[in-house]
């Protein structure tokens, strides 16, 4: 599906203008590729190993009495295929929130240029987290991993994952990828290019590093967990652009936000620190897909540790900028209240001096008369 903004330019074919109006146009043909591959046998075997996922894994159950077999997925280099064109799906998915949701709103509330680039972001990412969110939540109940904390560690490595899980981790990836050339084609402010890269690369880290060192099961976990607190701030943000006194929304993300680094911090603990130093599959087998050294484990606490210290430095400076701000606020109120009571008050004398003592007055005539 191509996306095509309304303009009355015409920028030389090939310039930045051109590929930034129509990157969306551009991003569909290179998919349409793909997917036409899969109609003829030369391409086919060519154009799978972009749009379907790879290793596939067929298990016997002899669960009732009829042996059902089921499908497990584990990873490997043919996911970067793979990813690629889920990258591609993310940037006409983006241009299309953008076009036909947000920048009619926009239009209609007439946002300055720091408004509107806070409100894209959070449009985008709100539309994001909540659709990761259901379905990493979707897949947690149908998995028994919540009501089974013991399975975060138990049979580890967890080399199979069944589908749903597997082509959640490529599409969030892939999402995370497409962010990079977004920069680009959102023509992102120079100022902000250096935090979105510093969260973009931290996202694929630690999406990519539980993916890879088949730590999928606690990675999930703590993803829903991270997505139902960046998807509170996002719509809260939402609504304060909408109506600006609606600021309860900050307050409880600030709450949760609180609670998720501490609950990240305890399973992770809980599932790297206790639950796999504790397992009988000890060692390093990089065939078997087993990382369970002390080192690895190590790496993976402080890598977690490290940044969930950063985001709580975020935090509190994020935090104390909003106190200053309202502090200042509520400053400027209280020297503008008095001046405007003392200008009545003057006002209000003015007035009772020429009724009592003007020369019009009968009691002024009559003292004169005697």
């Amino acid at each position: 599906m191509g996306i095509r903004k309304k303009t009355n330019k015409n920028p030389p074919v090939l310039s930045h203008e051109f590929v930034i109006q129509n990157h969306a146009d551009i991003v569909s043909c290179v998919a349409m590729v793909f997917l036409l591959g899969l109609m003829f046998e030369v391409t086919s075997k060519f154009a799978v190993l972009f749009i379907t996922v790879q290793y596939n894994v067929t298990i016997s159950t002899n669960e009732g009495p009829e042996e059902t077999a089921v499908n497990h997925f584990h990873h490997g280099i043919k996911d970067l295929a793979t990813v690629f064109f889920y990258m591609l799906v993310a940037i006409i998915m983006h241009a299309i929130i953008q076009e036909y949701v947000l920048d009619v709103v926009d239009r209609k509330k007439h946002f300055s240029k720091t408004k509107h680039s806070k409100f894209n972001e959070s449009g985008q990412l709100s539309a994001f987290y909540l659709f990761s969110f259901a379905w990493g939540t979707n897949i947690l109940l149908s998995e028994n991993f919540l009501s089974n904390p013991i399975a975060l560690w138990e049979g580890y490595p967890h080399t199979l994952m069944p589908f749903q899980m597997k082509f959640f981790y490529i599409c969030q990836m892939g999402y995370w990828l497409h962010s990079l050339p977004e920069l680009y084609f959102q023509k992102a402010k120079k100022e902000d290019i250096p935090r979105q890269l510093v969260y973009i690369f931290l996202y694929l880290v630690h999406i990519a590093g539980a993916y890879i060192l088949n730590l999928n099961r606690l990675g999930l976990i703590l993803l829903v967990l991270h997505y139902f607190v960046e998807l509170l701030f996002h719509v809260s943000r939402l609504v304060y652009f909408s109506n600006e006194n609606r600021q309860m929304g900050f307050t409880i993300w600030a709450v949760l936000f609180v609670i998720g680094r501490l609950l990240t911090l305890s399973l992770s603990v809980l599932t790297v620190g206790f639950g796999l130093s504790t397992a009988e599959n000890q060692g390093f087998d990089l065939a078997a897909g087993n990382f369970n050294i002390f080192f690895v484990r190590m790496t993976v606490l402080s890598a977690i540790c490290l940044t969930q210290a950063f985001m709580m430095w975020k935090f509190i400076n994020f935090q104390l900028r909003r106190w200053r701000e309202h502090a200042e606020v509520q400053t400027l109120k209280k020297k503008q209240a008095p001046a405007k009571s003392k200008s009545k008050k003057d006002k209000a004398n003015g007035v009772n001096g020429v009724s009592s003592h003007g020369a019009d007055s009968p009691r002024s005539r009559k003292e004169k008369s005697s």
